[in-house]
């Protein structure tokens, strides 16, 4: 993506419930749809382009996924994306707008995300055992139990073997969300939490604690992207994509390293396309599906070195104001939200709230001008899609 933009991001909603017994799933996809457009200043008959990933097709829907969500949106389309890559889909899926706009293929793309798991008492790891029983590793894998929470404790075991890190390290990360999420009035988790909340909570999968994980929330959110000359129309602040990468990072056989996640290749590549460095990022939107996916992200995209993660987040090192870098200002998924247990969107929605001055005062880095979000759809230390972007304001 050069830095002359070929579109800009127009519109953002992210959907203010956590717990949605009531609405459908279509229901929430059409609501997300229509705050994004009106946040836009458009309208559904503006869109031509359409991106979604698996979540349109959820447990209680019927239909043939996206097309039925088509329909129930009453799109008239041209272009039409259904890359699915779990939660780092809707960061992929602007790279792909922008690249339909530059292509002609559309004018104005609308990207949605919605999910119910808490309102159906779905199980993530009922979830999880229920895919894997499909999947062509199953027969090598199941016999070993893995579930998300196992494995991303196994990743953190690994990353304090390796590196020293400590549980009091991964905490700060749990400390620094609440401390952002207090400002938060949609927040699932408001209060702030200290370390010793942290490691006092029970623990999931040792080394990591209760607090050390996720919500499960209800909800989703809504990206608007449009071509340049419908974007300067309307009098909406200018938010270009200037540097983007994804990748599918895989077990390789058994020849992998489980602290490097897709992000090592992703980061690199939307560095070198927005010729920008790590330093000059002025805040980011990470994953943290887990305390350790926050670390473990912020060493592979260069934000510190491998191994010095628990020093870089150690004492409010993500803390808006206080820290080295202001990360997930909203309270991301570790407090705030994780809509369809699919956090990639409302990383997006937070990176465009910060570049437009719109966060809460209190977590509003000032003069934001450079954000970066990364998404991971799977999980690391397993097989997972990474993407990577890097936002600018323009002037």
């Amino acid at each position: 993506m050069p830095k002359n933009a070929k579109a800009y991001i127009v519109g953002a909603y992210e959907h203010p419930t956590r717990n949605a017994v009531g609405k459908s799933l279509g229901q929430l996809h059409a609501e997300v749809a229509l705050g994004a457009l009106a946040d836009a200043g458009l309208t559904i008959q503006d869109v031509d382009g359409y991106f979604c990933a698996g979540d349109v097709a959820g447990w209680e829907s019927p239909g043939i996924g996206p097309l039925s969500v088509v329909e129930y949106l009453g799109l008239k389309l041209r272009h039409l994306d259904t890359s699915e890559t779990w939660g780092s889909a809707y960061i992929n899926h602007v790279e792909h707008a922008v690249q339909a706009i530059a292509a002609g293929k559309c004018r104005v793309a609308l990207i949605t995300q919605a999910g119910r798991p808490r309102a159906e008492k779905f199980s993530p790891e009922a979830s999880h055992l229920l895919q894997a029983q499909t999947t062509a590793e199953s027969q090598f894998e199941l016999p070993y139990g893995p579930v998300v929470t196992n494995v991303y404790g196994m990743c953190a075991m690994r990353h304090m073997y390796e590196h020293g890190t400590t549980t009091d390290q991964l905490a700060w990360i749990k400390v620094a969300a609440s401390h952002h999420a207090q400002h938060n009035p949609n927040a699932m988790l408001p209060r702030v939490v200290t370390v010793e909340d942290v490691l006092n909570s029970p623990i999931v999968a040792s080394p990591l604690h209760r607090l050390d994980c996720c919500v499960i929330s209800d909800g989703g959110g809504a990206l608007v992207i449009a071509h340049p000359d419908v974007a300067k129309e309307l009098k909406r602040p200018l938010i270009k994509p200037i540097g983007s990468g994804f990748t599918v990072k895989h077990l390789n056989g058994g020849y992998f390293d489980i602290l490097a996640s897709g992000g090592v290749q992703t980061g690199a590549e939307a560095f070198a396309q927005a010729q920008v460095t790590p330093s000059d990022i002025q805040y980011a939107s990470l994953y943290d599906s887990f305390t350790i996916t926050v670390l473990i992200q912020l060493e592979n995209l260069g934000f510190c070195a491998p191994g010095a993660g628990g020093r870089f987040v150690a004492d409010g090192g993500l803390i808006s104001g206080v820290g080295k870098l202001a990360v997930n200002t909203d309270g991301g998924g570790l407090c705030n939200n994780h809509p369809g247990n699919r956090g990639g969107m409302t990383k997006m929605i937070e990176a465009i709230r910060q570049l437009r001055n719109e966060a809460h005062p209190e977590v509003q880095v000032p003069n934001c001008s450079l954000a970066l979000a990364h998404g991971t759809g799977g999980q690391l230390g397993a097989r997972h899609g990474s993407a990577t972007i890097i936002l600018e304001r323009e002037a």
